[in-house]
């Protein structure tokens, strides 16, 4: 196999990459770079939607070896943590740093650093996790990185509540999507996330990345490369939708998502306050999970029995 060469090298070497930081910020001034669209301008020290003004929060970064398999390799996938995330899930089990805000604020440059440690600590990829409301710093610090000699393949680690024109300054950048398909009902998105019309943005970015990247495509050494791969964390009472979740994969996206079906919920922060989020999921939940990809002739799936017995 020939060397993979990211998508964003090109960008680099026409100086496209330069317009796209130029648009992101333009796009903060009055932001629309996560479903939210709060309008806020961020570039002048307003707080967004995402509790996040120009600069982004880092809570931690290091190669993680616990992504699925052909992200984390043998050396790991190079995670970068941003803190606030744009969504406000009450059972989250990162909720220290999605919804208390643990982290600390960096310039590009210093986030341009992290990128080059990681390649340094021979990660396979570099894995942007709740980027949505920081897209704009992103690219900045890419456009940094990629001339000192970045070029590992850049992971769009997602929540899912993603806006259509941060895609578009990220089309030719990003080479794995990886999204959370959360919700397959808005009043459940908004009782449990308290985000309002979750399907249908995250349904709409989810063409649009698949639009962008197709199907995800694994080296012959089992590392991705490049293409789509859509998580559902499974949640207890079916209240996820995950047959309306799988049903929209499966007939509008591709049978050959490459689909993690999750069954590893726990009740975390508020979850006691929600039922039925305040119980693990069951194994006879999971199983119905795996029925419903099962029926609907998708076949690629991470997992394909409960991990309990």
């Amino acid at each position: 196999m020939s060397e993979f060469v990211p998508s964003y090298v090109a960008l680099l070497e026409s100086g496209k990459l330069l317009e796209r930081v130029e648009a992101a910020y333009r796009h903060m001034q009055s932001c629309d770079l996560c479903a939210w669209k709060c309008r806020a301008n961020r570039r002048a020290g307003k707080i967004g939607s995402c509790k996040t003004a120009e600069r982004p929060l880092v809570s931690s970064f290091f190669a993680h070896m616990g992504e699925e398999d052909c992200l984390r390799g043998w050396c790991g996938s190079g995670t970068i943590f941003f803190s606030n995330c744009n969504l406000r899930c009450q059972y989250c089990q990162n909720s220290d740093i999605s919804q208390l805000a643990e982290g600390n604020e960096v310039t590009v440059e210093q986030l341009a650093d992290m990128m080059l440690d990681l390649q340094a600590q021979g990660c396979h990829n570099i894995n942007f996790v709740s980027p949505s409301h920081v897209v704009a710093p992103i690219l900045s610090a890419l456009l940094v990185a990629a001339q000192a000699g970045l070029h590992l393949p850049l992971v769009y680690n997602t929540g899912g509540y993603d806006s259509l024109a941060a895609l578009a300054l990220l089309d030719g950048v990003i080479d794995i999507y990886m999204p959370d398909m959360k919700y397959g009902d808005a009043s459940i998105g908004q009782k449990y996330s308290k985000v309002p019309d979750y399907p249908r943005h995250n349904m709409s970015a989810v063409r649009e990345m698949h639009r962008q990247v197709g199907d995800l495509v694994i080296d012959e050494d089992g590392i991705a490369r490049r293409g789509l791969l859509v998580r559902h964390l499974v949640l207890p009472g079916g209240i996820a939708g995950t047959d309306r979740v799988l049903a929209f994969l499966a007939d509008e996206i591709s049978r050959h998502t490459y689909v993690n079906l999750m069954d590893q919920y726990r009740p975390s922060y508020r979850a006691d306050e929600y039922p039925p989020v305040d119980r693990p999921l069951t194994d006879e939940q999971y199983r119905q999970a795996l029925a419903a990809a099962d029926r609907l002739g998708l076949t690629r799936l991470d997992g394909r029995a409960p991990a309990r017995r």
